[in-house]
């Protein structure tokens, strides 16, 4: 099995959704399956099937879960030396050599991604193109609005 990145906080956020998924929402969506099968008649029971729906959503859920992080490969970026080199887990600061922009982004494993919060998948383009590059270096991205050519301002282990 392929090992899958993840930042320490990534795997927490996995084990917190999982425990309340097992701890607290597969037991009240159980009750709610019992609670309607007292109403009578299964086959037009809304309810019943809209429970049964809900059930199966969270088992499969469980399960992503637990396969994501039996593969996962957790790598603490604050215990790594910091070389100034883009790696997986660094805070990158990008300036944009077209329009001068900067923005600045968290290189993270592909479920932790988010844009909006300035995190970015370690598959995305620009974090491929990024990574074993050094602070100083330009680095030339394809996005489909073209090549954009970024300047590497900085590289943080948070």
């Amino acid at each position: 099995m392929n090992k899958v990145p993840m930042t320490v906080a990534g795997e927490a956020r996995l084990r917190k959704e999982l425990e309340y998924l097992k701890g607290e929402a597969r037991p009240k969506v159980i009750a709610d399956i019992a609670d309607a099968r007292e109403h009578g008649d299964l086959k037009e029971n809304a309810e019943y099937h809209a429970a049964r729906e809900q059930q199966g959503f969270i088992e499969g859920r469980i399960k992503e879960i637990e396969s994501k992080l039996s593969a996962a490969q957790v790598i603490d970026v604050m215990k790594l030396p910091q070389t100034g080199k883009v790696i997986f887990g660094v805070t990158v600061e990008l300036i944009n050599l077209n329009n001068d922009e900067t923005v600045t982004y968290q290189i993270v494993g592909e479920d932790e991604a988010e844009i909006k919060a300035g995190k970015i998948s370690v598959t995305s383009p620009i974090a491929r193109a990024l990574i074993g590059k050094e602070e100083g270096d330009v680095v030339v991205v394809n996005t489909p609005g073209g090549e954009v050519e970024f300047e590497i301002g900085g590289v943080e282990h948070r």
